[in-house]
């Protein structure tokens, strides 16, 4: 396992970028999701999960909006540029509780490299002056 395990390390160096795109949850039944996903070009697509009720999908909202999909309000991107390991302690907590405290939803998606920070999109802004902020302090 490689990656930044140190939260001090890991707030210091974030470096969050907000992402271009707007970003939309959404869920498909299970036997759907190879017909689905042969209609999602791989840049249009940033995650997907599965769950018992069946596989989340967050997408761009224009391409859920072809695929007639039924989804949420849109999200912003926000990515920590530093490479974060998968056993790190604190990082999520630290970034939702000062999300919080702004009154800023968070949803934290971590994958190998980085962990990715959804936010309303109106949000956007804030969220990222707010974890500048985190990470000078």
């Amino acid at each position: 396992m490689t990656g930044e395990a140190q939260l001090s390390v890991l707030l210091s160096s974030m470096e969050p970028k907000l992402q271009t795109g707007r970003w939309v949850f959404t869920t498909i039944a299970t036997e759907k999701l190879p017909s689905v996903l042969d209609k999602i070009p791989a840049k249009e697509l940033q995650s997907l999960y599965q769950e018992a009720e069946g596989c989340s999908l967050i997408l761009s909202e224009a391409q859920a909006e072809y695929l007639d999909l039924d989804a949420s309000d849109a999200f912003a991107a926000i990515s920590l540029s530093i490479h974060s390991s998968l056993e790190a302690v604190g990082l999520t907590a630290a970034i939702s509780t000062a999300l919080a405290k702004e009154g800023i939803s968070a949803n934290v998606v971590a994958a190998y490299f980085h962990d990715h920070i959804y936010v309303p999109i109106d949000k956007a802004e804030a969220a990222m002056a707010c974890l500048a902020g985190l990470g000078q302090g």
